[in-house]
């Protein structure tokens, strides 16, 4: 599988890859929004973990670049932040999915059992 994990922390990246990669998976890091985009023009990964706050382009920016051009992308918004106006924000930029970072402990489950 491949896998684009986005957030401005490397620690927080660090930690999603270990989280969700298997030596056999094809797993790159973006450090923000802008450079997901380009990452996912590059690689054209089967699933996107991807910050909401990073600076200069935020996660819900870099969803809509992504979903504009490639609709079928599957992009999952992580957050330390569980308003509903976020969650509402990042459905209707495309993402497939809102997580909070106390809860990433989800994201394998959650993958594996969308992608089956």
């Amino acid at each position: 599988m491949k896998l684009l994990i986005v957030d401005d922390h490397s620690l927080i990246r660090r930690t999603v890859r270990e989280l969700l990669a298997t030596s056999h998976d094809d797993v790159q890091e973006a450090s923000n929004g802008a450079e997901a985009v380009t990452l996912y023009e590059r690689q054209l990964p089967d699933w996107v973990i991807m910050d909401l706050q990073m600076k200069p382009v935020g996660g819900l920016a870099a969803t809509r670049r992504i979903i504009a051009r490639h609709p079928e992308a599957r992009i999952i918004i992580f957050s330390q932040y569980d308003e509903a106006d976020l969650r509402i924000s990042a459905q209707e930029a495309g993402a497939t999915a809102y997580v909070t970072k106390d809860n990433l402990f989800a994201l394998p489950d959650f993958i594996h059992s969308t992608s089956a």
